[in-house]
């Protein structure tokens, strides 16, 4: 009876965490589905455009883009959303279970080696490691999940740009296969490993930093207690830390791995033209500048912080609530 109130308690477990991904991760894309779009549209023009994109100053800049599609039709800044929906709910949900299992064993496993307690932060209820341990642990998760959920992403990019005049989702699968078979469906996929392992590796450990930090950084007043025996914060001042916490580490990681999404955006956009990551690469810098790479950073910059302010934030919350 016991062996089974323990399975059950488990099976609760991975379900809390599968469903505070999945509900962070589809809020935040909705949301932030604009910022998404704009970047694609950003990415996938050469050096001469992208530059003054970046800028801001051409015709094709950042807020002439908006306002040319906010007059045209405001849903088109939604374009995409299904399976942009589909690809950071899913993967989120897949993602954060995942992430949460293997973080879980190496605390146990260290647990049993050094006889002491799994630790805890005072604003979450997810188990406290070493930078290693939350690095590597941020980055494999990541791989295996960007893998699984590959073929949603290159149908994302497909349909959120200008080069392929899609009229529906069926229509960018057909093409994707008919084109390139199933090989087509995980273009880009070596770009997007070297972009997204490094990011969470980076992410899941500046985040975890940053949520022992910025109660030092927040006025006193903002911060309160529900449990002052275990020193356990009240839920506003613990989704107040998580939510900046995740505004810096989200900052920094994607400044860091900003030219691996170029590269990704343009070898899932013209897979005959650019077919590996090294040609990609080297042509960039060889027919347009090192700048080019950082093509998009704004947009990607502003949309992965706030969606990782939106999403961990919820999924911390929901952990607490579940669990």
């Amino acid at each position: 009876m016991t062996e089974v109130k323990e399975n059950e308690k488990s099976r609760n477990k991975s379900s809390a965490h599968l469903i505070g991904g999945f509900v962070g991760g589809l809020t935040a894309a909705v949301a932030l589905q604009p910022l998404d779009l704009l970047k694609t549209r950003i990415q996938q023009q050469p050096k001469g455009v992208a530059s003054a994109t970046a800028a801001g100053s051409s015709n094709n800049g950042v807020g002439s883009m908006f306002i040319k599609l906010m007059k045209e039709n405001p849903l088109q800044l939604w374009r995409g959303t299904l399976p942009s929906a589909l690809r950071t709910s899913i993967g989120s949900g897949l993602y954060l279970s995942c992430l949460n299992s293997m973080r879980t064993q190496v605390a146990i496993l260290h647990s049993r080696r050094t006889g002491e307690a799994i630790q805890t932060s005072r604003s979450s209820k997810l188990p406290e490691l070493s930078m290693s341990a939350n690095l590597v642990t941020g980055a494999i998760a990541r791989g295996v999940v960007g893998y699984i959920t590959m073929p949603i992403t290159i149908i994302k990019v497909r349909y959120e740009s200008t080069f392929y005049d899609y009229h529906s989702l069926k229509d960018a699968v057909r093409d994707i296969y008919r084109t390139d078979k199933i090989n087509g469906f995980f273009k880009g996929f070596g770009a997007t490993c070297l972009r997204d392992a490094p990011y969470a590796g980076l992410y899941v450990l500046l985040y975890e930093k940053a949520k022992d930090f910025t109660p030092f950084i927040l006025p006193s007043k903002l911060i309160s207690f529900e449990d002052t025996h275990n020193n356990k914060y009240s839920t506003a001042t613990s989704t107040l830390i998580n939510t900046t916490s995740a505004f810096v580490a989200a900052g920094i990681a994607t400044t860091i791995t900003a030219p691996f999404d170029t590269l990704k955006t343009r070898m899932q956009l013209e897979p005959s033209k650019f077919n590996n990551f090294v040609m990609t690469f080297n042509h960039m810098l060889k027919n347009e500048s090192i700048l080019s790479l950082f093509s998009g950073l704004s947009m990607r910059l502003t949309r992965k912080a706030f969606s990782a302010g939106i999403a961990w934030s919820i999924y911390e919350e929901l952990i607490k609530r579940f669990m």
